[in-house]
């Protein structure tokens, strides 16, 4: 089956990292049918209070998600890895309606044996920033790449 998304399980923290990073860069399409890809077609979320199965859900919960958030930039770093499981932290900025927010989070991710994301575990909290607080604007420039952001 073509259906496959290297690196792939067990990873070592270099595969892991790079597994953290294109999920940083699919993210950061806002393409929500690229971004669905990257998971088992059962995959089976929990995004802070959601709860979602299968990517046709992953495509219509990110459509919903992006169109609420304008100039949404993510930032993820590799927090632990062991065996088809990684763990992450990240933060992104987005403008609403009601203004500029900065959100944290941490990620549980679960893999299958073709590098397909089977589940993903989501805690995110959001705080409200000025514009001129912002320090995450758009993709991550190459100069950064492997490097962590700071905790506020």
């Amino acid at each position: 089956m073509s259906d496959s998304r290297p690196p792939v399980p067990p990873f070592t923290r270099e595969t892991a990292a790079q597994k953290v990073q294109a999920a940083e860069d699919a993210w950061n399409t806002r393409d929500p049918h690229k971004v669905a890809l990257a998971y088992s077609e059962d995959s089976v979320w929990r995004n802070r209070d959601t709860f979602l199965t299968g990517r046709a859900a992953i495509v219509e919960f990110l459509t919903a998600k992006w169109a609420r958030e304008d100039e949404y930039a993510l930032r993820k770093d590799l927090w632990a890895h062991d065996g088809h499981r990684i763990a992450v932290r990240f933060q992104y900025e987005s403008r609403a309606a009601d203004g500029w927010w900065r959100s944290y989070g941490n990620e549980l991710w679960e893999f299958d044996e073709r590098g397909l994301m089977t589940r993903r575990e989501a805690s995110i909290n959001d705080v409200p920033i000025e514009e001129a607080d912002r320090r995450i604007h758009g993709p991550r420039p190459d100069a950064e790449r492997g490097l962590s952001f700071p905790l506020e």
